[in-house]
């Protein structure tokens, strides 16, 4: 059977079971009488106070938690570092040909005083190597390089550029992607710290012309800097972007690269360094900006496969949920990866369908509608806290009024989705964002 006909039947699966039980609840309800409906209602309202609850401690000990991560970092001040040390910067491509030169200037404007740039064309077959072989030498203070391999996928070209770079801290990024002139200072001041193997970055969308662009720009960063800027308080982030990641090379060697048997090799690499002691550490002024896509079948793809991914790099870590010491950074990571992954969304989305169920059936609507409101809130609040901290366009908060109910449960489905399909271990293609001309 072809991929795409997994996808479909096991797709169709989810919908089915999903229409199923919610056609037997209204079967049900209908045959009941007024007692028991009351009942019902009062169940229902016992359950929306238990979901509110661990919304809002969700929210709140991310929001808390972030808080604290960018208040030691604005009161304490960036730790300074005697020397900085060179880096490599690997930028593995694989038919990036359209956005690749500006992602080479940018890194050509890096305010930093010495490191080297190796391109790794992964077997395209556009123009990618040829753009990138005009860049080679040296320029500014850093020395552009080139190698080509057959294609093998992202994870294999990141390897090779491990092993053919020089420099004692080593950079990945996204060739449809760009680095802010001081990103490079601003991360590597981390790695003063010797226990430090890893940093995060700060991803930005950069397209945001679109409504499904502007909510991705929010939920990056309401719905994934929030979360890095909380672990980063206690050194335990557990997804070191693709776009803006540095890390140290004893850590890289020591726990062998990249690993191909995920989707998700950013977040695999991030708890294979955590799981041999090191630590995680973000910094919110390493910003890189990324091309978000711009059309729902691009994002839908784009979303199976970063599920997948993490289910796929916790799947191979399941032991450390039965061991939570001495690997208490690690362990909180991982479970909170687990729970955003696989828990949170099958929570959110049947909560929604539940709650609508009973507002039309028993009457409840106006405390579904309260419920809402006060949702909407609460999506209101945090985005004003995260996009001041991030000193980011107020123009992003009016975006919360459509996230959660919309957008955020879109790509809930999506995951419930991706996991039925990871659950029986079905075919998936790596998938790749279409890329549109640069104006």
């Amino acid at each position: 059977m072809s991929k795409g006909r997994h996808s479909i039947w096991s797709s169709l699966g989810v919908v089915f079971v999903t229409v199923g039980v919610t056609i037997g609840f209204i079967v049900v309800a209908l045959l009941i009488g007024p007692d028991i409906q009351r009942v019902v209602v009062r169940m229902v309202v016992v359950s929306l106070v238990i979901f509110l609850f661990i919304l809002f401690l969700r929210y709140f000990a991310l929001l808390w938690f972030s808080y604290l991560g960018h208040a030691e970092r604005n009161v304490l001040g960036v730790r300074e570092i005697k020397e900085l040390p060179p880096i490599s910067i690997l930028v593995p491509a694989y038919n990036e040909g359209i956005v690749l030169e500006r992602a080479l200037t940018s890194l050509m404007q890096l305010e930093y005083p010495e490191y080297e740039v190796l391109v790794v064309d992964d077997g395209s077959t556009d123009n990618t190597l040829e753009i990138a072989t005009q860049w080679e030498g040296q320029r500014g203070p850093g020395h552009f390089r080139v190698i080509t391999k057959p294609n093998g996928g992202k994870a294999t070209a990141l390897n090779a550029g491990i092993e053919h770079s020089h420099h004692p801290l080593i950079l990945c990024m996204d060739a449809d992607s760009y680095l802010e002139p001081r990103a490079l200072l601003n991360a590597a001041r981390h790695f003063s710290d010797p226990s430090v193997g890893a940093v995060a970055g700060n991803v930005k969308v950069e397209n945001r012309g679109r409504i499904l662009t502007r909510l991705q720009a929010l939920e990056y960063i309401e719905g994934l800097n929030m979360p890095r800027r909380a672990q980063g308080f206690i050194s335990a982030v557990n997804i070191v972007p693709g776009p803006v990641g540095l890390f140290r090379r004893e850590a890289l060697e020591e726990v062998g690269g990249y690993d191909t048997d995920t989707f998700a090799e950013d977040a695999d690499l991030t708890l294979k360094i955590m799981e041999v002691g090191w630590r995680a550490e973000y910094e919110d002024q390493a910003i890189a900006w990324t091309e978000a896509p711009e059309s729902w079948r691009d994002l839908t793809q784009q979303r199976y496969r970063w599920t997948r991914g993490i289910l796929q790099a916790i799947r191979k870590r399941k032991g450390i949920y039965l061991r939570p010491f001495p690997d208490f950074p690690l362990w909180i990571s991982t479970v909170q990866l687990g729970f955003e992954s696989l828990v949170w969304p099958v929570m959110n989305v049947f909560a929604h369908l539940f709650f609508a169920i009973v507002a039309v059936l028993f009457g409840a609507g106006e405390l579904i509608v309260y419920w809402m409101i006060l949702l909407t809130l609460l999506d209101l609040v945090a985005a004003l806290v995260t996009v001041s901290m991030e000193e980011e366009s107020l123009a992003l908060v009016p975006m919360a009024l459509i996230y959660r109910f919309v957008f955020i449960l879109f790509l809930d489905v999506v995951k419930m989705f991706a996991t039925m399909e990871e659950l029986f271990r079905l075919d998936m293609g790596w998938g790749k964002l279409d890329r549109l001309e640069n104006t």
